[in-house]
């Protein structure tokens, strides 16, 4: 190993930092590694397809999901038994629980009723579907329409009060027993 030595410097080997050169060595940059043959292969496919293919496929899953809960309606007591592990393992509902309920209300128009079985779906839905559409329409046909722009305060408030709803919904006695699905 080479070692420049400044003949300047006072004994010992000490060099005093240069004030006009803060940062002596250039910043190194990350290059990354050249795909891998799949990853290749997904990046030739999606080249390939249409604009509007993505949309159409999220809409695609979106109108599955839509079907699967009108024609399953998770309100009608078949599906009493929970699946969520938060739910089995501490009988506490988690922050999810009641979602698919509230989703299925949404597609009723019954919005009292989304709102009673998990009320942060209810005011996160058009914001997503807001969301949703500026990119499809932004993808599919190239129009530019307004975009929302959620600064860091307004994510932490929504998180704070999503942690505070997650809490609030499990408490056991009135007002928050509403909360309790």
């Amino acid at each position: 190993m080479t070692q420049i030595v400044d003949q300047h410097a006072p004994a010992g080997g000490q060099v005093a930092p240069d004030l006009a050169h803060p940062h002596p060595h250039p910043p190194v940059s990350y290059v990354p590694a050249p795909p891998g043959r799949f990853t290749a292969f997904l990046l030739r496919t999606y080249a390939r397809f249409p604009r509007w293919a993505a949309p159409l496929a999220i809409l695609t899953c979106f109108a599955g999901a839509a079907a699967f809960v009108t024609v399953n309606e998770p309100t009608d007591g078949a599906f009493d038994q929970t699946t969520c592990l938060a739910k089995l393992t501490t009988g506490f509902d988690c922050p999810g629980c009641g979602g698919t309920r509230a989703f299925f209300y949404l597609l009723q128009g019954n919005l009292p009723a989304a709102a009673r079985h998990h009320v942060m779906v209810v005011f996160a839905a058009p914001f997503l579907a807001y969301l949703f559409a500026v990119w499809a329409l932004n993808q599919t046909f190239g129009w530019k329409l307004p975009q929302l722009r959620f600064g860091p305060g307004a994510i932490s408030v929504f998180l704070a009060v999503a942690g505070v709803f997650a809490v609030l919904r499990n408490l056991p006695w009135e007002p928050f027993t509403w909360f309790y699905v």
